[in-house]
């Protein structure tokens, strides 16, 4: 908003300009009044009094009391806030009566870009085309033989006194909040402190000397900063850094009033609860790129506020809201009265079906881990992404929905389901062995595979404790495509758009004998994120295919291309996975309370710089909920997945 003090100084510069405008507008206006006619009649005068107020400049109109050139600098005081607002002001009826007359001026001020596509309809109300239109009037004597006009403020906007001048301000869109489930706000404007320079408040030469010194004291790179700060507008607030109301360094609070110009702004932004919160899949809020601006230029202008990454900036359009502005009446005390108002709608509001609690349980249990980490948990009822975890070593890349690793052994699961299809039963005995041959590679069991456990076994045995050799002997029941086939049935290897960045597997045709035994145990070319295989989990607990949501207004469905999921096939994967917990490597996991618990730990290796590297993955579903856990470096899925996992099974109850 513009100050009485803004306004006088900018009255000088603006008089030049002003009555050039006045000349050319008065010269090519069609119907401006006959020169003659000026001050002869009541409505000549008055005809130039329009032209010359919507130039701005006063100076060839006579009046009673002032001089043209007072009235024209008091003209400039009194709309100085309306900026480069151009107004049209057309006259109206002008009526006589003996030695006085008064006429009617149309004022109309553009103050927002005209919207609709310019189709016939109905007349629009003016507070959304962006324009500001009312009457005025003007009263004017006969001076002897000449029509000279009153001069006041009221002339130029009805309600205003000598002491009032109009203002128009920006009013800020209004962000749209993102919601998870029961309506909980997840990123809703928050308070926060912005710390800067306030380049009003320091002379230039000493502009670097501060800004340097805010640089060190809120720890940003002082360089930028420096040359930022020094190269901004006289008036320029410059940002160094934002801060959560409740997370100022005491140190800031205590050394920014000793640096000249350092100041503290108090605003609001839209927020998650905390920093890390789902940062890499809500993404931020932030003033635009210059790379943005130039992209879009019809969209964005510098200083405008808007999504910069993750779903903030995908959904930035129905969350932006629109700006609007807001035209005062402003007395000389500073009080302010509305007289208009136009624009600034609320953006929308985006659903996600993130459960703010588990969210943050599932972060918490992250929160010590090192290597790269992600937690996902589905509800197999109807899909919903519940929490999205990606832990502190994830450098904030969104692993949980869009991470691409081989799965190991966590997919048996979809390696059990192509070989039931294919007439192997659970009990069915298969041959556990030390190691097996294929095509010379030797494939073995993981290192604490147990010893009493290799033989012919149950097939029910060899996924509960997870032989690999098992798996991979099997392989010749299998047909070219069963196992994508059955990896579809489970919700993986298809990928379609659920509105959010997901990434969900892929089981490519194997291409030699060694890549279909690696394909068996999760391995060769197979690859998952931790989002697909809590979908896998999801899908065997729910009995039919799961597909995954976490964009509310987002339509999913099954793909057509997906077999559907058999009863009797998800009654036996349901009884295998469960083998997992009571006789196999998830026996942790059997004295969890509530629902049976179903889940499957995995291994996968991988290659290194300094060798080789193993994933540690586990998944499992209890009652209503499925939950993969990924660490992408482990010594095994038991050991190092299986107790981030009981602990956020445990806490979600």
């Amino acid at each position: 908003m513009s100050t009485a003090p803004d306004r006088a100084a900018r009255l000088a510069g603006s008089a030049a300009l002003a009555l050039a405008l006045a000349l050319a507008l008065v010269a090519c206006t069609d119907d401006a009044p006959d020169p003659a006619e000026v001050g002869e009649t009541a409505e000549g005068t008055a005809a130039r009094l329009a032209d010359a107020l919507e130039a701005r400049s006063l100076d060839e109109v006579p009046f009673t009391e002032v001089t043209g050139a007072e009235a024209s600098a008091d003209l400039g005081d009194v709309v100085e806030g309306m900026g480069d607002r151009s107004p049209q002001v057309e006259l109206g009826e002008v009526t006589e009566d003996g030695e006085s007359a008064t006429a009617t001026l149309t004022w109309t001020w553009p103050l927002t870009e005209e919207t609709g596509d310019g189709a016939e309809g109905p007349e629009p109300d003016p507070a959304d085309t962006g324009e500001w239109t009312y009457d005025s009037r003007v009263t004017l004597r006969r001076v002897g033989d000449r029509w000279q006009a009153e001069w006041g403020h009221q002339v130029v906007e009805p309600s205003l006194n000598a002491a009032s001048v109009l203002d128009a301000s920006t009013v800020p869109a209004t962000r749209g909040d993102i919601v998870g489930a029961g309506g909980v706000k997840l990123v809703t404007d928050r308070p926060v402190v912005r710390v800067g320079i306030d380049r009003a408040a320091v002379p230039q030469a000493e502009a670097g000397r501060s800004a340097r010194a805010l640089a060190r004291l809120v720890d940003i790179d002082v360089a930028p900063y420096a040359k930022a700060v020094r190269g901004a507008g006289a008036k320029a607030f410059v940002e160094a850094i934002t801060f959560r109301q409740a997370d100022v360094p005491p140190a800031v609070l205590r050394g920014y009033e000793a640096i000249p110009g350092a100041t503290l702004v108090r605003t609001e932004r839209p927020l998650a609860p905390t920093r890390e919160f789902a940062a890499p899949i809500l993404g931020t809020v932030g003033e635009v790129t210059a790379e943005m601006v130039a992209d879009e230029s019809d969209r964005y202008q510098p200083g405008d506020v808007a999504g910069l990454s993750g779903l903030q900036a995908r959904y930035d359009e129905q969350l932006q809201g629109e700006a609007g502005v807001v035209v005062d009446a402003v007395g000389s005390d500073g009080v302010e009265r509305e007289l208009f108002r136009s624009g600034g709608g609320a953006g929308q509001t985006l659903q996600l079906t993130l459960d703010e609690r588990l969210q943050a349980e599932a972060e918490a249990v992250l929160s010590d881990v090192g290597p790269a980490s992600a937690l996902v948990a589905i509800r197999p009822s109807d899909g919903a992404i519940l929490a999205a975890a990606n832990g502190p070593g994830n450098d904030g890349q969104n692993l949980a929905t869009f991470g691409q690793y081989a799965p190991g052994s966590t997919f048996k699961t979809v390696s059990s389901l192509a070989l039931l299809r294919r007439g192997l039963t659970p009990d069915a005995a298969v041959p556990c062995t030390p190691t097996v041959d294929v095509d010379g590679r030797d494939f073995e069991n993981y290192d604490d595979y147990p010893a009493g456990g290799t033989g012919q076994i149950p097939f029910r045995a060899a996924l509960a404790s997870s032989c690999n050799t098992a798996f991979i002997a099997e392989r010749t029941r299998l047909r070219d495509g069963d196992l994508a086939a059955a990896a579809a049935s489970l919700g993986l290897g298809i990928d379609h758009d659920l509105g959010f960045p997901a990434y969900f597997g892929q089981v490519e045709p194997p291409t030699t004998e060694t890549g279909r035994a690696a394909d068996m145990i999760g391995q060769g070319t197979i690859l998952a994120s931790p989002m697909v295989m809590a979908t896998v989990a999801a899908s065997v607990q729910a009995g039919t295919t799961v597909v995954p949501r976490l964009v509310q207004q987002v339509d999913v469905e099954v793909p057509a291309e997906a077999t559907p999921l058999a009863p009797r096939e998800a009654e036996q994967l349901r009884s295998l996975l469960r083998g997992v917990v009571t006789d196999g490597s998830g026996r942790f996991l059997a004295d969890l309370p509530g629902p049976p618990v179903l889940a499957k730990t995995g291994t996968a290796e991988y290659a290194a710089g300094d060798g080789v590297r193993t994933h540690a993955w586990m998944i499992a579903a209890q009652g209503d909920l499925a939950v993969a856990v990924f660490v992408q470096d482990g010594a095994s899925g038991s050991s190092t997945a299986g107790p981030l996992l009981e602990a956020f099974l445990r806490a979600a109850r």
